[in-house]
């Protein structure tokens, strides 16, 4: 058989067969919303400036796909237009949570900027976050064949050394076998994104990791998605607003005076 180009010499796509899905938008409750937003306005009114800041999205274990609360960690810095973000953080903030919660994501300000977008120093941060996030969010979403080339099929106690030698991958079985299919679990993990700003504008991503559990092949995605609000009939307090106020001046760190190093790197 003549070809008459390469692009007509196509492998055969592997079989792989879908188990569960990544949640292709995102789901968060009300009360979290305000909660984020009233953190922004308190941030405001403690230092009399807009300042970015961060904290994370929280989820039950047993529905690690909703947003239910917002948790606002110690913020090592804060800045008009920069706020810093660190594993050791995330570490222990988890350590911090009761056991049912599990932290999904990250939100953060952008305050009075004008750039409602994630920008480049976000995007080092989505990273940062779905490589914590990512074992407590795992799943299995496909088995998926592993094509392997030179596959040489040996019943157990009926091979020598010699055939051993042959192939690629040996696949040693209990009887006698004439085909056979390898398929792994591709696991996959994902994280939230969102950011806010004065006037109430938001944007937020979901991130995703894939990868083979025998291959080791790896994939990451980022894509913007869009926001569910759900009613869980929890509101935010006057009480609940009061004792925010004082975590926000514990935890906000604002610096209206950066270090010439730290300038280079924003």
């Amino acid at each position: 058989m003549r070809f008459k180009n390469l692009s007509q010499l196509k492998r055969p796509q592997p079989l792989e067969i879908t188990l569960k899905s990544l949640p292709r938008h995102i789901l968060m409750a009300e009360y979290a919303r305000e909660k984020a937003f009233k953190i922004n306005e308190l941030v405001k009114l403690t230092f009399e400036e807009s300042f970015e800041w961060y904290g994370f999205t929280l989820a039950d274990q047993d529905h690690p796909e909703q947003i239910i609360d917002i948790g606002l960690p110690q913020n090592d810095l804060n800045l008009q237009d920069y706020t810093a973000l660190g594993s050791e953080r995330i570490a222990q903030f988890q350590e911090s949570l009761p056991k049912e919660l599990l932290i999904n994501g990250w939100i953060h300000s952008h305050g009075a900027l004008q750039y409602k977008h994630f920008s480049q120093t976000d995007e080092q941060n989505h990273l940062i976050v779905l490589d914590f996030v990512a074992p407590r969010t795992r799943k299995p979403l496909s088995k998926k064949e592993v094509s392997v080339q030179d596959l040489v099929l040996l019943e157990k106690d009926r091979f020598v050394e010699k055939d051993m030698q042959k192939g690629s991958v040996c696949l040693i079985t209990d009887g006698p076998i004439t085909e056979a299919k390898i398929m792994e679990t591709v696991y996959g993990s994902f994280c939230y994104s969102i950011v806010i700003g004065d006037g109430g504008w938001h944007e937020q991503a979901i991130h995703c990791r894939k990868r083979g559990v025998l291959s080791g092949q790896t994939t990451l995605s980022s894509k913007a998605a869009q926001i569910e609000f759900v009613d869980t009939g929890k509101t935010l307090s006057q009480h609940d607003i009061n004792a925010l106020s004082d975590e926000v001046k514990e935890k906000i760190k604002p610096h209206t005076d950066p270090p010439p190093e730290l300038i280079e790197r924003m």
